[in-house]
């Protein structure tokens, strides 16, 4: 029989010496980190991976298709049009698409809506190769549209794990954000290799891969999906108090991004090194990546409401540096640093009003709240990248990062129009 573990001192002699020996623990044992305790969380680990595999893709398939159809066709106008079409399709059809998702499960629609996405891809790689008509190349493309919004699903399945635990919540949406950014950072930089080392068509071919890959790994962790409530009688989250400010708000966000990613490949490109575009863009990525960790380290401040409008101001604050940096120096590396720092302000500003459009959709329509949000922020891109590049064509590259700015401005008054529901009247999962 094992002797029981000692907590007290022993003392003992020998010859005329007394010794202690303590056998008590050594110190008190460092407490995990936050991330560490989110993923100790069973079946946390499989399903984010999964979700990471099939969220890569989405920062691919935009340049992958410019790449393969500018090189297939030399036109570059082509190419702006067969994206924007597949853009604007998916604005109308990815809300319906997370409904579904919300009445009938993130497996049973998740799979078969990735499959027929997959499809477009793999027919516009073929109508590509084989020299359709560009009519084909609108109609290919726009299947992709059923692409499920992976990001709001994993966010859904945190919400439904982590049950009221606003901190945890908190670190759950930091960490989502992150990997948006590190999705967005490093897809780019993966389709650029694998178009310019292989066949123009390699990043749409690996972007469906990785794409039906994770989805089906995703889809496969059913311990870990939200329940269905196949009848829920909570309005449309449109109609949701607080959620049109919040969805305001995220349409000028996404102006914001928008109109900074086409005015730095202008100005890089007036400088003679578009290339490094993609680098600059790349760090201001990092920025937000690694601000967005730190973020979800530290916890909620207060409520959310309040945070959301600091955020927002900060944003529009340190989006002044890459203004300035591009007009009193018109360097291209300082351009980038402003870039990095005006870059951490992003994830902060998103987990936050993620975490409001959690707060503020009614029960059992979280994927298709926070789809809708999306929606917002790829209609503010496209709004962005319109205006950045009229800005361009009219002015100059420099002035023309005074959009971002008015866009966080905009942003910035948006945000004061948002709220957060009381404790008694949260309709959150």
């Amino acid at each position: 029989m094992p002797e029981p573990t000692r907590t007290a001192p022993l003392f003992t002699v020998t010859a005329d010496t007394l010794v202690a020996v303590d056998f008590g623990p050594r110190g008190r044992e460092r407490p995990p980190g936050p991330y560490r305790r989110l993923f100790a969380v069973p079946g946390a680990r499989a399903f984010t991976l999964g979700n990471l595999l099939a969220r890569l893709p989405m920062g691919m398939f935009s340049l992958s298709a410019v790449m393969m159809i500018a090189g297939s066709r030399g036109s570059y106008a082509l190419a702006g049009a067969v994206t924007a079409t597949g853009l604007a399709a998916t604005g109308l059809v990815a809300p319906w698409i997370a409904r579904l998702v919300d009445r009938h499960g993130q497996a049973r629609i998740a799979v078969p809506a990735t499959a027929v996405a997959v499809l477009g891809s793999l027919a516009l790689l073929l109508c590509v190769h084989y020299d359709a008509p560009a009519w084909t190349f609108f109609a290919s493309y726009a299947a992709t549209a059923t692409t499920p919004n992976t990001g709001g699903m994993s966010r859904a399945r945190w919400a439904h794990l982590l049950g009221d635990d606003e901190r945890a919540l908190h670190t759950a949406n930091s960490f989502e954000q992150a990997a948006d950014e590190l999705c967005f950072m490093l897809g780019p930089v993966l389709a650029a290799f694998l178009c310019g080392t292989f066949f123009p068509e390699a990043g749409t071919l690996a972007g469906a891969v990785l794409l039906l890959t994770g989805v089906l790994l995703f889809a496969a962790q059913r311990s870990t999906e939200p329940p269905v409530r196949r009848r829920s009688p909570a309005g449309s989250p449109l109609r949701a108090p607080g959620m049109p400010p919040l969805l305001a708000v995220c349409l000028a966000a996404g102006a914001v991004f928008g109109s900074t990613e086409v005015v730095t490949i202008a100005f890089a490109d007036a400088q003679g090194h578009r290339s490094a575009a993609g680098v600059a863009l790349g760090l201001q990525a990092a920025g937000s990546c690694a601000a967005g960790l730190l973020f979800g380290a530290l916890g909620p401040a207060g409520p959310v409401g309040r945070p959301l409008t600091w955020c927002v101001a900060a944003m529009t604050a340190l989006l002044t540096l890459p203004l300035l940096a591009a007009s009193l120096t018109g360097s291209l590396p300082l351009l980038a640093l402003a870039l990095l720092i005006a870059g951490m302000a992003t994830a902060p500003t998103m987990v936050t009003t993620m975490t409001l459009v959690q707060r503020h959709t009614p029960q059992g329509r979280l994927n298709e709240g926070m789809t809708l949000a999306v929606t917002g922020l790829l209609g503010g891109i496209a709004c962005g990248s319109a205006t950045g590049g009229w800005l361009v064509d009219h002015l100059s590259p420099t002035a023309a990062y005074g959009a971002p700015v008015t866009a966080a401005a905009l942003a910035l008054l948006l945000s004061l129009g948002t709220r957060t529901p009381n404790s008694d009247s949260r309709q959150m999962r």
